[in-house]
């Protein structure tokens, strides 16, 4: 029981980050124009915060099986 409590408790927190990753305010930050490899910086910001989250949710699930 603690430990689904533990998960439920760090998936809430994901998804405060997540909300803080694409808050407007960050995204501004991203929005100058530049370029990471041929790839507009916005975007490329946008696909890492989105892996980096699906990896985080993968490691919370999988971390608390055990």
């Amino acid at each position: 029981m603690v430990n689904r409590t533990l998960r439920a408790q760090r998936l809430v927190a994901l998804f405060m980050f997540g909300c803080l990753l694409f808050s407007y305010p960050l995204l501004a930050l991203f929005d100058s124009g530049g370029a990471v490899f041929g790839i507009p910086l916005l975007f490329a910001y946008l696909f890492g915060a989105w892996a980096l989250l699906i990896v985080l949710v993968v490691l919370v699930v999988e971390c608390s099986r055990r």
